[in-house]
């Protein structure tokens, strides 16, 4: 069975190491998944045109800097 004497810390360790490149990967997967989903139904870049034109102004009517 199980007992105190089974786990070793090396044992550990290695369930631990495991543990946080699985928490990574699990992370990198996740985090691109919500980036593509949010890319397809929002969009991530603005128009060529407003970008150009400055986001300040296009975004929030305002310039950031006085012209």
């Amino acid at each position: 069975g199980l007992t105190p004497d089974t786990f070793t810390m090396g044992g550990q360790v290695w369930i631990q190491i495991k543990s946080v490149i699985f928490t990574i990967v699990w992370s990198g997967v996740v985090s691109f998944i919500a980036y593509k989903i949010t890319d397809l139904v929002v969009g991530l870049r603005v128009s060529e045109e407003a970008e150009r034109e400055g986001l300040d102004i296009t975004s929030h009517g305002e310039t950031a800097y006085n012209r």
